[in-house]
């Protein structure tokens, strides 16, 4: 009996550890996923002050709101670039793969009228 109750309580740490393990990654996934927003909301709210009354607002409806459209991670990832380095929604040729650069025009489309939403109603 004493063998089958140390069986179950070591089974039990094995499996407590593994799923402490597990929610350890996902939550210092999430924090870093927080952190890199609230970096890009940093480097973007320095253009945006005295333009917009309120920047951090601005900066981040773009990143949640209009970067979230595009779904390649090349060209998003220079999208947010191009806004946190100059405050306006742009893409560098050099910032993306060759193969990709013939979708920079279409990624602009796609991001237009959140965009605009984020910079004239970020509220929304």
């Amino acid at each position: 009996m004493l063998r089958m109750a140390a069986l179950v309580v070591g089974f039990g740490l094995m499996i407590g550890d593994a799923a402490q393990a597990q929610t350890h990654t996902q939550t210092r996934s999430l924090f870093g996923a927080l952190d890199a927003r609230m970096e890009f909301i940093r480097q973007c709210t320095a253009h945006m002050t005295g333009r917009w009354a309120h920047p951090d607002a601005v900066c981040g409806c773009l990143h949640d709101h209009a970067a979230a459209k595009v779904s390649d991670s090349d060209l998003r990832q220079a999208l947010l670039r191009g806004i946190s380095e100059s405050g306006v929604p742009t893409i560098d040729n050099d910032w993306v793969p060759q193969t990709k650069q013939s979708q920079i025009s279409a990624t602009f489309t796609l991001i237009a009228k959140p965009a605009l939403q984020c910079m004239f109603d970020p509220a929304d």
